[in-house]
């Protein structure tokens, strides 16, 4: 099993993500986020969900309807989280292209998490551009984590190498 490392240090304005627990946190944020795929601005809202978990930057959720129609497509399968329950998945689709599964909600959320309900994650890699109040944010390495990293946040950040003891 990896070492856990000791989270940089916090400075004035900036969140350590090793400060935040588990099981998750979620707080309601008023920033602009916006997403764009297949050349296409997909997604934009005012207010957005963070889930906070120690070692990840936040996972902004958006409410369903800050999306294009059609730019979700619902597929088949789901994946479970000890925390928020059952995950549904989307295909994003825009401009002739697909990002297969590369979205995600929890239409049965409860509890502190019923928060998440009609809202949806992407996988920040797989999409064009995702921005937060026009900050270009750099997805969290790995294929399995949607965490979105931004100048607000500092790790280091689980997903990479090495990093699957953390």
């Amino acid at each position: 099993m990896d070492d856990e490392p000791i989270g940089d240090q916090a400075t004035p304005g900036v969140e350590s993500v090793w400060d935040y627990p588990r099981p998750p946190a979620v707080r309601t944020v008023h920033e602009r986020v916006e997403i764009w795929f297949g050349g296409e601005h997909i997604a934009a809202c005012d207010e957005a969900v963070q889930v906070l978990e120690t070692s990840h930057p936040p996972t902004y959720y958006l409410p369903q309807s800050a999306f294009e129609d059609g730019a979700l497509v619902p597929v088949r399968g789901t994946t479970f989280c000890e925390f928020k329950g059952v995950a549904s998945y989307f295909d994003v689709v825009a401009g002739g292209r697909t990002a297969e599964r590369a979205a995600w909600h929890y239409p049965d959320a409860r509890g502190r998490y019923a928060v998440l309900l009609g809202h949806v994650a992407v996988m920040p890699g797989l999409m064009d551009r995702c921005t937060v109040d026009g900050e270009e944010v750099v997805p969290q390495e790995g294929g399995f984590y949607g965490g979105w990293i931004t100048s607000k946040v500092t790790g280091p950040f689980k997903g990479a190498p090495g990093t699957l003891g953390w």
